[in-house]
């Protein structure tokens, strides 16, 4: 019976020291908000960082759009990397943000089925051609939707091609998919998801005339409700470093 107890003890014992390491050495979580089309940079920065901290950084990816309002309402996360750099402005006109770096451009370009079967040309008047599926990013969910938005609104056919869409989708995936599924015969997508691997075999992109797809700069922002601000800005440090451009402009997002 003595010997029982005594074991039971040293099993609580072992429970109890083992619980006080597993706390002593939980992992820091960073929580960043990114917009679809830069993931593959920031998933590769965030591998490096990782290592260097022994901690757990969390990526919620999507629409630029959508993705401010998340941080708006959830209140919490470290860094925010939308699409355009017109979401970095808001987020200072409404005090979210203490800090930024610039990490590389993006750009708008149509996209059409990999090698151009239709042969579409890059006049963005193709897009209010009825001959065409035409498929649309939107300008309430997402950076792509709004470039596409002020692209066409440009032109001077915006409401046209509203009108001539099939469908608006929410992100620069969506619209990937569209063309993949042959649901659309072209959209306008940023160009450099058409260099991903996964991609790159099913999208060809047509360079849409600079006075109307101008570069786009892409800056991470550092949140106001970051609690780990010196991972936080070893991860800005990185991004904004030699290396991390190379990773930037590896994925399409050259300077």
């Amino acid at each position: 019976m003595i010997k029982k107890k005594i074991i039971s003890i040293l099993m609580i014992l072992l429970f109890l020291i083992t619980s006080c390491n597993r706390k002593a050495h939980k992992q820091k979580e960073l929580l960043i908000y990114c917009g679809i089309t830069m993931i593959k940079p920031i998933m590769e920065i965030k591998s490096i960082i990782e290592k260097e901290y022994d901690c757990n950084i969390l990526i919620t990816k999507g629409g630029s759009g959508n993705l401010l309002t998340s941080l708006e309402l959830n209140k919490i996360g470290d860094l925010y990397l939308p699409g355009s750099d017109s979401y970095i402005k808001k987020c200072w006109e409404q005090d979210l943000i203490s800090d930024t770096v610039f990490v590389g451009y993006n750009r708008a370009s149509i996209m059409v089925q990999k090698g151009n079967p239709k042969n579409i040309t890059s006049d963005l008047n193709n897009f209010i051609n009825k001959d065409y599926a035409v498929v649309i990013g939107n300008p309430e969910s997402g950076s792509i939707g709004k470039e596409t938005k002020r692209i066409l609104t440009k032109k001077g056919i915006f409401e046209e091609v509203s009108n001539n869409a099939l469908q608006l989708t929410t992100d620069s995936k969506k619209l990937f998919q569209v063309l993949k599924d042959k649901k659309a015969d072209l959209v306008i997508n940023w160009y450099s998801t058409s260099k991903w691997e996964e991609h790159k075999d099913y999208v060809t992109a047509i360079k849409i005339d600079e006075k109307y797809a101008e570069k786009k700069k892409l800056v991470i922002g550092l949140l106001k409700t970051s609690k780990h601000l010196e991972i936080a800005k070893r991860f800005m440090a990185l991004a904004r470093s030699k290396e991390g451009k190379e990773i930037f402009r590896k994925y399409g997002f050259g300077q």
